[in-house]
């Protein structure tokens, strides 16, 4: 049984509602109220255990909601290392329409986080390295630096495991830079954002995403393109996935399940072409329904089969 780590500087406790029509200034009475844990790292590990992986949730959290993530994470069985801060974990809403089938969510920045905070979430890390694999995800919430993904990759490269990164603007940046990565995995706005020029084609973000290849900054670059597909640069060359026809509800977690498919997969053994593949159905799979549920295990594997049936 594969055993990662992920790293979530950022979490949230995801809240979602149901409501039949958004009006301003009016109260809306909701229904279909739930509650997860959520944030990058966390929402990776729920999908990866999902799929029969065993992942460990590194964390930072306080304050009341901190206390209530911490209860929310064992409700989901998840093992997990709380990293505690003076300041309040933030709570994340999505509220789906019931009238238009609009999904509107509404992500705090979260906290700010001392130095002592974020190197003792360091010092946690290295006691449990090495690993399978180490997959870095979401955001820096205020006051960590913007290389720390890159101090992470460093620490956990230096134990020999593998290091998944997908985040965005400075960290990405800062990760990327740092080198000799597994996986990176950002949208395309986040990747057009980085290379500073906006990108059309399957063809132009292909192009941007191997330059990162060929230099050695990553092993593998997957590039999410919505409901368009996605792009995978590898030493091999560009390899282009449409997405499967589905009807879209949310967009919670996407491509978080995206990389719990895609990691699960190369923690098994499979080749890169499977694995992107398995990383496809399970985003795919996490938009199939509203509110805060990810990618279930049925989905993924009903998708994966559909979307290999049409790889050329």
């Amino acid at each position: 049984m594969p055993r990662i780590a992920t790293l979530t500087m950022n979490p949230t406790i995801d809240v979602s509602y149901d409501v039949t029509r958004v009006q301003h200034t009016h109260k809306m009475r909701t229904t279909n109220e739930q509650y997860a844990p959520g944030g990058g790292g966390i929402n990776v590990a729920r999908v990866f255990k999902r799929l029969g992986g065993e992942a460990y949730s590194f964390y930072l959290a306080g304050g009341a909601t901190g206390a209530t993530l911490e209860r929310l994470l064992a409700e989901f069985d998840l093992g997990c290392c709380r990293v505690p801060i003076a300041g309040t974990t933030r709570i994340a809403s999505a509220v789906h329409e019931l009238e238009t089938g609009k999904e509107y969510r509404f992500t705090p920045s979260g906290p700010l986080i001392e130095e002592a905070e974020w190197q003792a979430c360091l010092d946690a890390l290295s006691d449990a390295l090495p690993l399978d694999a180490l997959v870095l995800s979401g955001s820096l919430p205020h006051g960590v630096p913007a290389d720390f993904y890159a101090r992470a990759a460093k620490l956990a490269t230096a134990h020999g495991t593998p290091v998944v990164l997908d985040s965005s603007g400075e960290a990405l940046m800062a990760g990327l830079e740092a080198g000799g990565l597994l996986l990176v995995k950002p949208s395309q706005g986040e990747l057009a954002a980085l290379v500073g020029r906006e990108l059309e084609s399957a063809e132009e973000i292909g192009a941007e995403a191997m330059r990162f290849v060929e230099t050695g900054k990553a092993r593998l670059v997957a590039v999410t393109m919505g409901h368009l597909g996605a792009v995978l640069a590898r030493a091999e060359g560009v390899y282009f996935l449409p997405a499967p026809e589905i009807e879209a509800k949310s967009a919670v977690g996407a491509g978080d399940s995206f990389v719990a498919g895609m990691v699960h997969a190369l923690a098994n053994g499979r080749n890169e072409l499977d694995a992107f593949c398995m990383g496809m159905a399970a985003g795919s799979a996490a938009v199939l329904s509203p509110g805060t549920g990810l990618a279930n295990r049925d989905d993924i594997e009903r998708l994966y089969e559909q979307i290999c049936s049409c790889r050329v």
